[in-house]
């Protein structure tokens, strides 16, 4: 029997128990092990769950356990988290988690930590939800050089982003519907500016990588710039405005993004809707794959934390190589990056606009306090140096072949 702890009972902690409840005979056969919840730590107490029995508050209940083997990790935050994931580690129990801010943060350590203890951290469930895109990246396409990761890799925004393209609706409205919906927190600023994306892109910059990329050195913007005028553009110019999280490797260099861009219908990440998330992995004899499904929620995160749980399992005492080291790498590629642009910008500073951008693409729909425009191809810095000169933008968007 291999006996595993929780950490944290909540959304994810949970589903975690439930799932491996529910499917433990399923997971046995994959195992060729019986898989037993033994412990769950939690400040609360939860008098009538069918686990009770099972909660602790004292997490030396479980890291003092010889019988518990596996250790699921779903406190979220870098505090005691971090703090109770490196003991586990380091009496050479395996970790696999959910918790994207951990990994992001502190992810080489917590690999080295396990290498050295002959265990393993996993943390497929860390970007995408219930999506694959870790292990793939991780065991599935290692003979290619991955040259992009594309995604929609955060469901709040773009869950918003589709209401908003639906319903003509304005950025405010939407953000509260979402959150009466139970889509958003009642503090989103970690969805809409962009930084759980920005986790996210950094995790999977830094296992193309093979070194680490500081969440802290990406651009990232999030979706509180876009307005109902944008939407009604991008459909006038049959586009779709997403929020991407870029990693990609240029003859210039490579970078990573998080930004609003305008996706064409040609591109699969145009027809992603909803709370579905999407990752798009182009390699040099792959081309491209595309991964697709429920970025978030109680179950299909729980099922990628699964996952991870039978991998373990079937590998006590083992170390599951993870090629991803503690050498920090700053990604310089963006300010060569080309791509065209979608501009607004006051109507008294068409002149300085024309002056300074090539613009390729007038677009007209009425609106006579602004002027908008398609500009050609350029690099970011020369996107730069000309909205330098030009002045104030009302906004501006990347555009996405």
């Amino acid at each position: 029997m291999i006996n595993v702890g929780v950490f944290g009972y909540g959304t994810v902690g949970s589903g975690v128990v439930e799932v491996l409840t529910e499917n433990a005979s399923l997971i046995e056969r994959k195992v060729g092990d019986k898989v037993n919840v033994k412990w769950i730590l939690d400040l609360r107490d939860f008098p009538g769950d069918k686990h009770e029995k099972k909660i602790t508050h004292d997490v030396k209940d479980i890291l003092n356990d010889p019988e518990v083997k596996v250790i699921c990790e779903t406190m979220g935050g870098t505090g005691a988290a971090f703090e109770f994931t490196k003991e586990a580690l380091k009496k050479g129990i395996s970790v696999c988690t959910s918790n994207k801010e951990l990994v992001a943060s502190h992810g080489p350590e917590l690999l080295r930590l396990a290498k050295e203890n002959n265990c393993s951290y996993k943390f497929e469930a860390s970007v995408g939800g219930g999506i694959p895109i870790i292990r793939p990246l991780q065991d599935c396409v290692t003979a290619d050089e991955i040259e992009a990761v594309i995604g929609i890799v955060n469901g709040t925004t773009n869950y918003m982003l589709t209401k908003m393209t639906n319903e003509a609706a304005e950025f405010d409205a939407v953000l509260k519907e979402a959150q009466k919906n139970g889509f958003a927190e009642a503090n989103p600023d970690a969805d809409i500016k962009g930084y759980d994306a920005c986790r996210k892109i950094a995790i999977l910059s830094s296992l193309v990588y093979g070194k680490t990329v500081n969440y802290e050195d990406i651009h990232t913007e999030g979706i509180t710039n876009i307005s109902a005028r944008d939407i009604k553009y991008a459909k006038a110019l049959g586009l779709k405005i997403k929020l991407l999280a870029k990693y990609e490797k240029l003859d210039t260099g490579a970078y990573a993004l998080v930004a609003p861009h305008l996706v064409p219908v040609s591109n699969p990440l145009y027809h992603v809707n909803e709370v579905f998330n999407a990752i798009l992995v182009r390699g040099n004899m792959l081309g491209d794959a595309m991964f697709y499904g429920r970025g978030a929620g109680k179950l299909p995160t729980a099922s990628a934390v699964c996952s991870d749980v039978v991998e373990l399992a079937k590998n006590v005492g083992k170390n599951l190589h993870c090629d991803w080291v503690d050498e920090p790498v700053k990604l310089d590629g963006l300010k060569n990056s080309k791509k065209a642009f979608f501009i607004r910008v006051g109507a008294e500073l068409k002149k300085e606009a024309k002056e300074n951008f090539k613009v390729v693409k007038e677009v007209h729909l009425n609106y006579y306090d602004e002027y908008a425009f398609v500009t050609d191809v350029m690099t970011e810095e020369e996107f730069e140096a000309a909205t330098a000169k030009v002045g104030k933008l009302i906004n501006y968007i990347r555009i996405e072949k």
